[in-house]
């Protein structure tokens, strides 16, 4: 005969995530008994590892671009990585990207991503990328184009030792290219990832003080919640109630 215990439901998102923050007065006692036996839900446990990847914040993304280097290859990575944190995308989205989803604009260029995972049915999003003062990717996309000599098709490309243009990059390329220019910088390769670039952006506008709202169009995330951590990470000492007690 089935137990009570067994006909309950099991924990919710919600509850597992106030157990991980250390609130165990907001989930059920059956829950915090179970949270200690049992892996972590498959929302959370990508949660987990994206929050372990290191964040290629603005300061960070600046000193990476102002070392690719001037051949193919670098105008290549110079373009991808300032792209990829302008437009806080996802590793996918970037090397999905084709010549006809680009269109300038006065202010700086607009970008149609015509997939991604919060848009399932590809009825498509629209980002703006503005300008930049001391590292524009707009300028650096349109050298990468006339370069690689890019009329249609694929944004991103390989690049060979001999400096031939291929073929698309995969997912995987854009982690590759994050790592290596981490790692010319001298911070750990191994903490760097393709999310680095979409983490770094919501880090280092969080930092300044963007609004929240701004920072979904851009991100496009469906829920407000997600952005509450880069917020709270940001502005963790402003303001803060111990400030001037010692």
């Amino acid at each position: 005969m089935s137990s009570r215990m067994e006909r309950e439901p099991e924990c919710s998102t919600h509850s597992w995530m106030a157990l991980r923050r250390g609130s165990p007065s907001a989930a059920s006692p059956r829950c915090a008994i179970s949270f200690a036996k049992r892996p972590d839900p498959p929302e959370l446990a990508h949660a987990t590892v994206l929050a372990a990847v290191a964040e290629a914040t603005a300061e960070r993304l600046l000193a990476m671009a102002a070392n690719t280097g001037a051949n193919l290859k670098g105008l290549r990575d110079r373009a991808l990585l300032l792209i990829g944190f302008a437009g806080a995308l996802r590793r996918s989205e970037l090397v999905a990207l084709n010549i006809e989803d680009i269109e300038e604009a006065p202010d700086g260029m607009k970008i149609t991503i015509r997939h991604s995972k919060t848009d399932q049915e590809g009825a498509g999003q629209t980002i703006a990328i503005p300008f930049g003062k001391i590292a524009c990717p707009v300028a650096a996309l349109k050298e990468w184009i006339t370069a690689a000599g890019i009329g249609s098709g694929a944004l991103f490309r390989s690049v060979n030792r001999h400096g031939k243009v291929g073929e698309r990059l995969t997912d995987q390329s854009v982690s590759d290219i994050v790592k290596e220019h981490a790692e010319r910088l001298r911070l750990d390769p191994k903490q760097f990832a393709g999310h680095s670039l979409r983490a770094g952006f919501l880090t280092s506008a969080a930092a300044r003080g963007a609004s929240i709202f701004k920072m979904m169009d851009v991100s496009r995330h469906r829920s407000v919640d997600t952005l509450r951590g880069y917020v709270r990470d940001a502005e963790l000492f402003k303001d803060h109630a111990g400030a001037g007690l010692l």
